[in-house]
């Protein structure tokens, strides 16, 4: 029964990513990062219904939200020129997702870290020792977007202010734990999902995680970019110290196992675990409404 569920789960993502081929792209909007100086560029993925609605912050990792088709461009763009890099051009992960959330009556927000600072075309795997990522890492840069992206949905009269959530891929899933770490037990984003982050000591602000706000982390056990063993310590070290932090680790399933080109679902492991990823996802947000 649970894999004929995920099996249709995995039908509806797919539909999910047709439709969102053929609607027109989500909305380009701008706001300023919580640095106070860096204006932004995000996405935002509007649910058919009328609002007021509960919102979502999606994260992108190091490989920036666009199309690696289109990433190679984004930075050779001559004046006058539109660049390749827009509404049109994001992702599958990130259209599913956002097409994902916007069914589902949230309203989801894509905020660009990397364009708006001249990284557009984001950086490929095993990168992270690179010079070029200091401005917009995701210990000190990337956490203000975060918050800013709250302020910025805060303000809008079409979102229910006390529910809103955190969603985050790799650098992103980085990013979003430290956001939390900085939230800490104040009132901020109401949970987070975190998606196969690093969580190593150039990663994170700290190895314990304190908190009031739900996180629900999700991992391969064969990710060959991050170490999932130092995520699971980082989670039992925060439980212990009274941290709502569960954990999903996925058998044969790798790094960025929810993008849905046909080359990552090949692997078997993948694609269970973006099934099951996308019924969980889910009912944690609905456990958390309550």
């Amino acid at each position: 029964m649970r894999s004929r569920l995920g099996h249709i789960v995995g039908l509806i993502a797919a539909l999910l990513l047709s439709v969102q081929a053929v609607l027109a792209a989500p909305q380009t909007v701008y706001f300023r990062s919580a640095d106070g100086r860096t204006a932004l560029t995000g996405y935002l993925f509007q649910p058919s219904k009328p609002g007021p609605w509960p919102a979502i912050v999606m994260l992108h990792g190091r490989g920036g939200p666009y199309s690696s088709n289109d990433n190679e461009d984004c930075s050779f763009v001559g004046a006058g020129t539109v660049s390749p890099c827009n509404a049109n051009t994001l992702s599958k992960r990130h259209a599913m997702w956002g097409a994902y959330w916007s069914a589902r009556g949230y309203l989801a927000l894509l905020p660009d870290s990397f364009g708006p600072r001249g990284k557009a075309h984001g950086f490929g795997r095993f990168t992270h020792g690179d010079p070029d990522r200091a401005d917009v890492n995701e210990i000190s840069v990337r956490p203000l977007d975060a918050e800013g992206a709250l302020a910025y949905l805060r303000g809008r009269s079409d979102v229910v202010a006390g529910q809103i959530y955190l969603q985050g891929w790799s650098n992103g899933g980085s990013t979003a734990l430290n956001v939390m770490i900085r939230q800490g037990r104040q009132a901020g984003y109401r949970g987070a999902l975190v998606f196969y982050p690093g969580c190593g000591q150039s990663a994170l602000l700290a190895s314990t995680i304190l908190t009031t706000a739900p996180i629900a982390m999700f991992m391969g056990a064969d990710d060959e970019e991050v170490s999932p063993a130092l995520c699971q310590r980082v989670a039992d070290r925060s439980r212990q110290a009274g941290s709502p932090i569960d954990v999903t680790l996925y058998p044969g399933a790798t790094h960025d196992f929810d993008e849905p080109s046909s080359r990552r679902q090949a692997t078997p492991g993948n694609q269970a675990a973006m099934n099951d990823a996308l019924v969980k996802v889910a009912s944690w947000l609905d456990r958390w409404k309550n």
